[in-house]
């Protein structure tokens, strides 16, 4: 669970609104809208939230789906996953596990990757780091 506690006054005064919509009330951006999702530089992706380092572009792929997709998380230990049955569908939500920010959604549905999963994030939810 969330390691850095905050109000959601806290969070939205940190947090730009598309932002605080994404991380704290797991909204999602429309497709093909994100600042990431055709992103090519090389380097990491952290948390817009808190800054935990997330994905590195390494594992970055283009899945035509409008946003951001790895194939993996740069540490596993760094991203939760939970069930999500709304919008009458069974998914599995990807959030951060040092504050609890909603990122998107995992999908099986990557043969194409070397793990054949798809991390489709959203870009609200990422800061980037480029390599140095």
């Amino acid at each position: 669970m969330a390691e850095m506690p905050k109000t959601n006054e806290e969070w939205r005064g940190i947090l730009e609104p598309m932002r605080y919509h994404v991380l704290r009330e797991k909204g999602t951006e429309r497709a093909f809208t994100g600042e990431y999702w055709n992103h090519k530089e090389k380097g990491v992706y952290r948390c817009a939230g808190c800054g935990a380092e997330l994905f590195d572009s390494s594992a970055k792929f283009d899945s035509r789906c409008g946003w951001p997709s790895f194939y993996e998380a740069l540490d596993p230990e760094k991203v939760e996953e939970h069930v999500d049955l709304t919008h009458g569908m069974r998914r599995v939500e990807v959030t951060c596990k040092q504050c609890g920010g909603h990122l998107g959604h995992i999908f099986p549905d990557a043969p194409q990757t070397p793990t054949g999963m798809r991390y489709c994030i959203n870009s609200a939810s990422l800061e980037f780091d480029p390599a140095s």
